[in-house]
């Protein structure tokens, strides 16, 4: 029971690092130029595939 605890806590803790990561990558893309780059790269994908990245976008536009 300690091990299967332990391995879901390191798990979330992977999960909110990548989550960090990614989210300062597209804070990254500050300019207009580079958001449309990143807008047409996103066109790219289906919905399913950019979920999280739509979410994290929008999560940084409201709190600028």
């Amino acid at each position: 029971m300690i091990n299967n605890l332990r391995t879901q806590l390191a798990e979330r803790r992977m999960v909110r690092q990548r989550s960090r990561r990614l989210a300062e990558e597209l804070a990254s893309y500050s300019t207009p130029a580079e958001r449309q780059e990143l807008d047409a790269i996103l066109s790219r994908h289906t919905e399913d595939e950019i979920a999280e990245l739509e979410s994290l976008l929008n999560n940084q536009a409201v709190s600028h």
